[in-house]
């Protein structure tokens, strides 16, 4: 499976949250999964690379022109896909998903993350949402959310779009396909969507 995965590229954070993401890279190479990123040589974003090489795993990157000329991709991606923009960017890395990850970021990786989840809220986009929830960094972001559901800005429902997860290596076995997400994604054109068929129950994304 390619997983996607959303990451900081700061170099200048904690170890506790280079080691996770470290640790993450070591667990799909485990599990036999190839790793969608962006490509990034530093941060979480390089970590989780050299996690998933370390172990023998697959890396492939997604990376807009303009980093490539500012020479801010990794050396030894398995794959190197170069994308005009920052949105085409954002676009292949959903189409090439079979699950996304989302690890301790800032403002681009909270981004991704909360333009994917609204992606499936709309049924855009139907498999699992994972965020890796190291030391409790997402811990105000899920208050948030929860706060956006009590005052009704979002359905309740949609807060089963997500799974919070503490350790790369807790087990995550089985997302299952929300009927609301269904039914939303079966009026759009095939070609608008990134999804498993209709008529699968569930999707099994790993336990990593």
């Amino acid at each position: 499976m390619n997983i996607t995965v959303y990451a900081a590229s700061s170099g200048q954070v904690s170890d506790v949250y280079l080691q996770a993401a470290r640790e993450l890279g070591e667990c799909l190479a485990a599990r036999g999964h190839t790793l969608v990123n962006g490509a990034g040589r530093t941060g979480l974003m390089g970590a989780t690379i050299d996690g998933i090489q370390a172990a023998g795993g697959r890396a492939v990157g997604v990376i807009p022109q303009f980093m490539i000329d500012e020479h801010w991709e990794h050396p030894d991606m398995a794959e190197l896909i170069v994308t005009p923009d920052m949105h085409s960017r954002k676009e292949r890395m959903a189409e090439m998903a079979d699950a996304c990850i989302a690890c301790p970021g800032g403002v681009g990786t909270l981004e991704e993350l909360l333009e994917v989840i609204t992606w499936k809220q709309l049924g855009l986009f139907l498999h699992p949402i994972v965020v890796l929830n190291t030391d409790g960094f997402f811990d105000p972001l899920l208050a948030q959310l929860e706060r956006c559901a009590e005052q009704q800005f979002m359905r309740r429902i949609h807060t089963d779009i997500w799974q919070w997860r503490p350790r790369p290596k807790r087990p995550c076995a089985y997302a299952k396909k929300r009927r609301f997400g269904m039914r939303m994604c079966a009026v759009l054109p095939r070609s608008k969507r990134w999804c498993a068929p209709l008529s699968s129950s569930f999707l099994k994304i790993s336990a990593w």
